[in-house]
């Protein structure tokens, strides 16, 4: 009897990233997004593409909405024309060939050039930024996820704090581990997820794009209105007729509203009440309380706390005192008894409502990640022979650089650097290599003319109609959460990487 050995169908070897895979009959790469389907190599994510429809609400940049003028002022996608972006179009990796498309279009009657690729970005991480007064730790501490450093916390902004995610020391500078968990917590936090961070001595934290941040267990719901003495500028005129005195607490400057130059200048006579802190200016406190997460973003959970003394020579009997935060969610009001001792007292109907006015004018807390990367010379050379040329023609505003669609910020400086929010760019717009590396779209739009001038590889530009297929995935940019389903309706199982 002869047995019949059975055979396998040979692996193919993906080149979409430095990894390499072979990958088997039927399974997907390590990155999931490239598959064995038949012995070919394909790409899981379709090729995603925006038509501008409606232009109301849309998070891909509606360029030259409906209702402008029709003559064409130089942007790209507008109208009912599509734009073609590099979601799901592939890398250029191992870099000497040209972007995966290489897209010619008329718009308004001058010949358009898109070049698409899906940038492999080491050279990567996120900038985020939190609306709140809460103290989530010290400038420079580390910031962990799963135990692994990820990033650590920058300087604060108004009424912001804000965190360094990611970069290349992370993903690649420190363990092995430490690099997977800082891709995968920036990979999960561009798609739009949310994600658990634990800061050193500070706080643990849930931030996800566009969400209000989870501190400590709460959930934040106002971003202050300013600091105390800000407060005291755009409400004085409010309190003047109703109180003697107003202290606006805040971790950074607290306010006290009789010493304060606005109100000298409504004429309230001082009212005694002094308190901690270092004196900036008249009215203005610096260092009142530690960082925490009371009153105005400091420990303080009794306003009392931070009142030092009262003095005799100015305070009298009777006297009315506001004590409120930075964004109205704290009030206590007093009154001083014989003794000038404040007591607690029923608030008066237009001091609550000032109150409330603070809340009023305080915005929705929330948080913010823009994406932050270098396009680097390997993935410019997917676009010219020459890759310095783009980097000039960007500087020169001849070049338009978008991400998925999405208006960029280009640094000044050498390089290409870029920012860009990610809820403005379609869902799933991210990838991943297990290099580890992210993986972005972008986007390089000009004139046929001027990519000619920069030796641009003009051999590949193909038509729009030859790329406008069934198979591609359509986001019109009336549309405030565009499709999250980015993969083909079957499933793969993964490979592994070698």
């Amino acid at each position: 009897m002869t047995v019949r050995k059975r055979t396998r169908p040979p692996k193919i070897r993906c080149d979409a990233c430095p990894v390499m895979c072979y990958i088997a009959e039927g399974r997907s790469g390590a990155c999931d997004r490239y598959a064995n389907q038949d012995g070919k190599l394909v790409r899981l994510d379709p090729l995603t593409v925006i038509e501008a429809v409606g232009n109301k609400g849309g998070q891909a940049v509606p360029f030259l909405p409906v209702g402008e003028d029709p003559d064409w002022d130089g942007r790209i996608v507008g109208r009912e024309r599509p734009f073609v972006t590099a979601i799901g179009a592939g890398t250029t990796y191992p870099d000497y060939k040209p972007a995966p498309f290489i897209v010619s279009q008329e718009v308004e009657g001058v010949d358009m050039v898109t070049v698409v690729t899906e940038g492999i970005f080491s050279y990567c991480g996120a900038k985020v930024k939190i609306d709140t007064d809460r103290h989530v730790g010290a400038e420079r501490a580390q910031i962990c996820a799963q135990g692994e450093s990820v990033g650590h916390v920058t300087t604060s902004e108004y009424g912001s704090k804000m965190l360094s995610l990611g970069g290349v020391d992370h993903l690649t500078g420190g363990s092995k581990k430490e690099g997977r968990v800082t891709c995968d917590t920036l990979l999960d936090l561009c798609n739009g997820e949310a994600v658990e961070l634990q800061i050193d001595e500070g706080a643990d934290l849930v931030i996800q794009a566009g969400q209000p941040p989870i501190i400590d267990g709460e959930r934040e719901r106002l971003m202050r209105v300013g600091c105390g003495s800000a407060a005291i500028g755009m409400f004085a005129r409010q309190w003047q007729p109703h109180v003697d005195e107003v202290i606006v607490v805040d971790d950074h400057i607290t306010g006290v509203l009789t010493e304060h130059e606005a109100g000298k200048q409504l004429g309230m006579p001082l009212a005694g009440i002094r308190v901690s802190g270092r004196r900036s200016t008249p009215g203005r406190y610096f260092q009142v309380a530690e960082p925490g997460t009371g009153w105005g973003g400091t420990n303080v959970k009794d306003p009392l706390d931070i009142v030092k003394r009262i003095d005799r020579r100015y305070a009298w009997a009777g006297l009315r005192l506001l004590m409120v935060s930075t964004t109205g969610e704290q009030w206590a009001y007093f009154v001083l008894d014989d003794d000038l001792l404040p007591k607690p007292a029923e608030i008066s109907t237009p001091l609550l409502e000032s109150a409330k006015r603070i809340a009023e004018n305080c915005e929705p807390s929330t948080c913010s990640v823009l994406f932050m990367a270098g396009a680097g010379g390997s993935l410019r050379a997917g676009v010219t022979d020459n890759p310095v040329r783009l980097t000039h023609s960007v500087r020169r505003a001849l070049t338009y650089v978008s991400c998925g669609g999405a208006q960029t910020y280009i640094w000044p400086g050498g390089g290409i650097t870029l920012m860009v929010d990610v809820l403005d760019m379609p869902a799933n717009s991210f990838g991943y290599v297990p290099t580890p590396a992210l993986v972005a779209p972008i986007e390089f739009t000009l004139r046929h003319s001027d990519y000619e001038s920069l030796g641009g590889h003009v051999d590949a530009v193909q038509p729009l109609d030859s790329v406008m297929h069934s198979d591609i995935r359509r986001i019109a940019t009336a549309e405030h959460s565009p499709d999250p389903a980015s993969h083909q309706n079957f499933s793969w199982a993964r490979s592994d990487s070698s």
